[in-house]
């Protein structure tokens, strides 16, 4: 029980500030698509499965696609919601898996990597499908964005975060392995 509620806070923290770097930097990539922005909030998920499993990173990444869904991306609603869970789903899980059985920094580069790769690729087909049935594009528009624009936004968002991981994971790791020492009455522990 006492694992559980520690994981439950650890997560917590992760979401919330996954969603406070998703609120503070917003900007735009890609100068031809201005509607595609970047935000940083992909890296707490990433070391959320880093450090306690692909199980985690995926649940940082629900939490935070249900309250981006209706608050920056409330135009795009539960697709924008689905799209970006599915993405970063997809990033933090294959991240997650690889760095469990790799464990070295080696481990983690080739983790990121082929999350980054993954979730540019399921990208495309949630393009395919859901911008042009549920966001009324046409499909040309949407094959014609696909090399210059959708998948070099993915690729360069995913590897940005990456990067970033790469020099935040251990100070945040640090802070978040930490035991809170126990409150005590009279030299008792509660």
């Amino acid at each position: 029980m006492k694992y559980e509620v520690k994981m439950t806070a650890r997560l917590t923290m992760l979401s919330a500030l996954a969603v406070l770097l998703m609120f503070l930097i917003r900007f735009p990539l890609i100068p031809a698509a201005p509607f595609l922005e970047y935000d940083p909030g992909d890296i707490p998920a990433l070391i959320a499965a880093f450090l306690f499993g692909p199980g985690a990173g995926v649940v940082v990444t629900l939490i935070v696609s249900l309250i981006q869904a209706m608050t920056v991306s409330a135009g795009s609603g539960w697709i924008g919601a689905l799209m970006h869970f599915a993405a970063t789903g997809c990033m933090v899980t294959v991240a997650g898996i690889i760095y469990k059985r790799v464990h070295t920094f080696k481990g983690a580069i080739i983790a990121m990597i082929a999350g980054s790769i993954a979730m540019t690729l399921v990208m495309i087909p949630l393009n395919l499908i859901f911008t042009t049935k549920f966001m009324n594009v046409p499909i040309e528009t949407v094959k014609a964005m696909l090399i210059p624009v959708i998948i070099p936004f993915n690729l360069l968002k995913a590897s940005i975060n990456s990067v970033l991981t790469v020099f935040v994971y251990k100070p945040v790791g640090k802070f978040l392995r930490v035991d809170v020492p126990s409150l005590s009455r009279d030299g008792q522990k509660i």
